[in-house]
């Protein structure tokens, strides 16, 4: 679990509404009509039943807080009611930032694992490793069944301190980090280049960072090149999703003309279609797209506006199918509601809802998740391409990233060969890694 980035993503997200004009929204009901008497009455008598017969003692405010929580998440699978502190999470895993300490963390014998930390984080500043065990946070033990209680502890105000103790493979005694936090950039896209001329661009989640990491690291690969870059790959795999407007962004990065997506719901703003505007920041680079069943919302938004308007071939398994827009509706108290509020179609006019995407070339066997980069430092892996224009591995034993990912190889393969089309409406086996 990632600090600061708990929650299940969203596709749009207006924040801009205050509390107090949700709280007056909040006052329609149904078409103007208060609530039948029967339904108040039949809540009033379940919560009283409640109350007085339940195994434990339940306050009126939970059982209300249940009752609003079942009303939205009864609606569909997408919509939920947000505690302030679900709000406030939702807000990092949309804003790309935190304030923390930047570290990757994972359930650990007797306290909280470091799984990753993240570069020039205070974490990697001050002297923190990966393998490193949290068992202590400001002199209190941490328990290592609550991994949440422990990543709130870590987060705080830029510039407040953070004391670890922790226990480190090697270390006879535990070690003890006073760690200032500061504010976290989480990355949302990484890349390298796999040939002299073949980039490959993953991309892990939409945040409002996305756009900007990916045209950075385009112009990062591009950079003092002898030769422009033929071809990209674009890994969506097992990326859930997340803000709409970056997906539609990144995919005007790739399209110079075209509809990128188009959605219809009640409220006028839920009706919208958005357009690419002239200009490819890969000038015309052939593109293959990877998916899978992880792949899903504003994933298959870019998936299918690439594909719909001919500029990439998608190779993979079929897209999870998520075909609705949430909006995220400030409510009083800091509590909010991400409520499905549109659906939305591909640019072919079609809605993928519960249906998903299948890929042009479909991947059969057993799936293996995304290997490791060879690097995920960009000015590290510019540099990993050797003068014969081939990647060398800056990890994996000595193997490169597509020899240790068979879905990077056939994407590949594609590209180099092909042209990015490879078995259209076919399907391909995928070998073990080597």
């Amino acid at each position: 679990m990632l600090i600061g980035l708990s929650l299940s993503v969203t596709d749009r997200v207006m924040a801009d509404r205050t509390p107090g004009e949700a709280a007056f929204a909040a006052q329609d009901v149904g078409d103007g009509a208060s609530l039948p008497w029967k339904d108040a009455y039949l809540l009033a008598e379940v919560m009283q039943r409640v109350h007085d017969n339940y195994v434990d003692v339940t306050s009126d405010h939970q059982l209300m807080q249940n009752a609003v929580r079942g009303m939205v998440e009864g609606l569909d699978d997408h919509s939920t009611f947000l505690s302030p502190d679900e709000f406030e999470d939702m807000k990092v895993s949309t804003s790309g930032a935190y304030a923390g300490i930047g570290v990757e963390v994972a359930h650990g014998k007797d306290g909280v694992a470091i799984v990753r930390r993240m570069d020039d984080s205070p974490a990697q500043r001050a002297g923190i490793q990966a393998g490193d065990v949290i068992i202590a946070i400001d002199g209190v033990a941490v328990d290592a069944d609550d991994l949440d209680a422990a990543i709130a502890r870590m987060r705080g105000p830029s510039g407040s301190s953070i004391r670890l103790l922790v226990r480190r493979v090697g270390s006879a005694a535990p070690l003890e980090f006073q760690v200032e936090r500061a504010q976290v950039q989480l990355r949302s896209v990484a890349g390298e280049m796999l040939t002299s001329d073949i980039g490959y661009l993953r991309i892990t989640s939409f945040t409002d960072t996305t756009a900007a990491e990916l045209e950075q690291l385009v112009g990062k690969l591009e950079r003092g090149r002898a030769q422009k870059i033929k071809g990209f790959i674009i890994d969506l795999r097992n990326n859930p999703g997340g803000v709409l407007d970056a997906a539609a962004q990144l995919a005007d990065d790739f399209l110079d003309h075209g509809v990128i997506v188009s959605a219809e719901g009640r409220a006028s703003d839920a009706k919208f279609r958005i357009e690419a505007k002239p200009g490819d920041i890969t000038e015309g680079a052939k593109l293959v797209v990877l998916v899978n069943g992880g792949s899903a919302s504003a994933s298959e938004i870019l998936a299918a506006a690439l594909h719909d308007n001919q500029r990439a071939n998608l190779i993979g398994r079929k897209t999870y199918g998520k075909g609705s827009v949430q909006t995220i509706m400030p409510l009083t108290d800091g509590q909010a509601l991400k409520l499905t509020t549109s659906r939305y179609f591909t640019p072919s006019g079609v809605s993928i809802n519960g249906i998903g995407i299948v890929p042009d070339t479909v991947l059969e066997g057993a799936e293996q998740p995304p290997a490791d980069l060879d690097d995920t430092e960009t000015s590290r892996s510019q540099s990993a391409v050797s003068a014969g224009g081939a990647a060398t591995a800056a990890s994996g034993n000595g193997r490169t990233l597509a020899q240790r990912d068979p879905q990077v190889a056939i994407a590949l393969h594609a590209l180099t060969l092909h042209g990015g089309a490879l078995a259209r409406g076919g399907s391909v086996a995928v070998p073990d890694a080597q």
